[in-house]
């Protein structure tokens, strides 16, 4: 029984980024990170409207239903600049795995401890930034580059995950709820 977990476990692991998948996606990132403040809003935005359990975990908007009123929160604004950093410093980090890895256990205590956000909120929104980055980048984000995004999300979320489980998310969560 327990085997047969771990093979499942295995196989759901992302094959590694290739070179020509770090390439490409530092390319479409330089583009995309042009426009950072406004596509982190555009992804915040999408995240909180077609998932509003997202947005419990803040109190200054939690309350707000209307796209337009939440692209004009001060805490919705400063928490998309932080998001798009993370990623920056992510993407320029690729071939530097000590850093990556580091990051994501920033980002995993932080979000499991302080915040006790549930994990699965960091696996829809990568589906959330693939969606606005393909729609906002349609010449940028070819189904190639779609793909290399896919991939480097599925390590980022593995990654966090992973703190998540070090820190005994499963413990809390459960005790708490």
């Amino acid at each position: 029984m327990m085997q047969g977990e771990g093979e499942v476990a295995h196989l759901d692991k992302p094959s590694p980024l290739t070179e020509k998948e770090r390439v490409m996606i530092q390319d479409s990132w330089t583009k995309v990170y042009q426009n950072c403040d406004d596509v982190g809003v555009a992804i915040l935005v999408r995240l909180f409207v077609n998932f509003p359990s997202s947005k419990q975990y803040f109190s200054q908007f939690k309350d707000i239903k209307e796209p337009e009123e939440l692209e004009r929160s001060a805490q919705l604004k400063k928490h998309a600049h932080r998001v798009m950093n993370s990623i920056n410093t992510l993407v320029e980090s690729l071939d530097n795995s000590d850093k990556v890895a580091s990051v994501l256990q920033l980002l995993g205590k932080a979000h499991a401890l302080r915040h006790k956000v549930e994990p699965v909120y960091f696996k829809i929104l990568s589906g959330v930034i693939l969606e606005v980055l393909g729609e906002e980048f349609p010449e940028v984000v070819t189904p190639e580059v779609a793909a290399a995004w896919t991939n480097f999300l599925a390590h980022v979320y593995c990654g966090i995950t992973a703190v998540y489980e070090e820190v005994g998310w499963t413990k809390i969560s459960t005790s708490t709820g």
